[in-house]
């Protein structure tokens, strides 16, 4: 086989980004997935590590060694984007190389309740707040942030959300199956970061204002009662469910691997919840499998989040 068919390329994936923004866990799912990976490589070596010398010594064929992720960051001695940056590119004009650059980003708010819940230091701040030393880094990694082929906002991702979003993203191809994700969640909470179709699921009657629904959630059967005999809810349900049912194969055929579909609403624990809930079992009834994911299905509710009542 020619060492310029798209199969003999051995697949390459970098994963840098901000301290705390998730690149262990990165690394960790896809050693799950089956890629090699390397944390906290001095990119200095990086030609050395999957350069023509080291590769040609492996007898195995591209298709046959495992795809390979290597984790670096700012701590790196000697770190400097740009000639991170060239370092790459020179890397990408091999032919029997994929080489794709993941930056994981995160708003700076939550990087310092991260640093504070772990007790650790950054260790760009020194003797200065966790704050300076996240600006810091900002500052010095935003040209590869800007270079980079794939940017992942982690701010509203928890540890098992994050790894659910690489498993979709890195797992192996299935020549078959389409990977659909339902989620929900609340707009007051901000928008989700990575989706494909997002509906806005706040015309519904919303079950906040029944003193008894109000600490339940979509999944109880009183809240989806209260929801299911709003006038709009039945027109709107079934034209989101057609309109899904025709994109999908579409999707499918155009190779799309993945798509996410997110049902938003104030809160993110009642409408979208039970809407979400009810379009997967529909999709189901059509042959798809969709995963469901409640990013706020655990938040407080709160008046200062719905707002209140006139």
């Amino acid at each position: 086989m020619s060492p310029d068919s798209p199969t003999s390329r051995q697949r390459v994936l970098l994963v840098t980004g901000l301290l705390g923004a998730g690149k262990t866990t990165v690394l960790h799912v896809l050693e799950d997935l089956g890629w090699e990976t390397i944390d906290n490589f001095p990119i200095r070596l990086l030609e050395q590590l999957v350069g023509p010398n080291a590769e040609r010594k492996d007898e195995k064929s591209a298709e046959q060694r495992p795809p390979l992720a290597i984790g670096f960051d700012s701590r790196t001695r000697g770190f400097d984007p740009h000639r991170v940056i060239e370092r790459v590119k020179n890397l990408s004009a091999r032919a029997d190389l994929e080489v794709t650059t993941l930056f994981l980003d995160c708003s700076g708010q939550e990087l310092e309740r991260r640093y504070n819940e772990t007790r650790r230091r950054h260790p760009l701040a020194n003797d200065m707040p966790a704050a300076s030393g996240i600006a810091a880094e900002r500052e010095v990694l935003e040209p590869l942030r800007r270079w980079a082929d794939m940017v992942m906002v982690t701010t509203d991702f928890s540890s098992n959300q994050l790894q659910q979003v690489v498993r979709e993203r890195f797992a192996p191809l299935s020549a078959q199956d389409l990977t659909v994700t339902l989620s929900s969640f609340g707009f007051s909470r901000g928008m989700p970061p990575v989706a494909d179709l997002v509906f806005d699921m706040r015309f519904l009657d919303n079950p906040h204002w029944d003193a008894e629904l109000r600490p339940l959630t979509g999944q109880d059967t009183a809240v989806g009662a209260y929801i299911s005999r709003d006038p709009t809810y039945a027109e709107a349900f079934t034209r989101i469910r057609d309109l899904l049912l025709l994109l999908l194969p579409r999707y499918e055929a155009q190779g799309k691997a993945y798509v996410h579909v997110a049902f938003g609403c104030t809160g993110g624990r009642h409408r979208s919840v039970f809407i979400a809930e009810e379009m997967a079992d529909a999709l189901r009834a059509a042959g798809f499998s969709p995963t469901l994911l409640h990013r706020n299905l655990s938040s407080r509710a709160a008046d200062l989040v719905e707002g209140r009542k006139a």
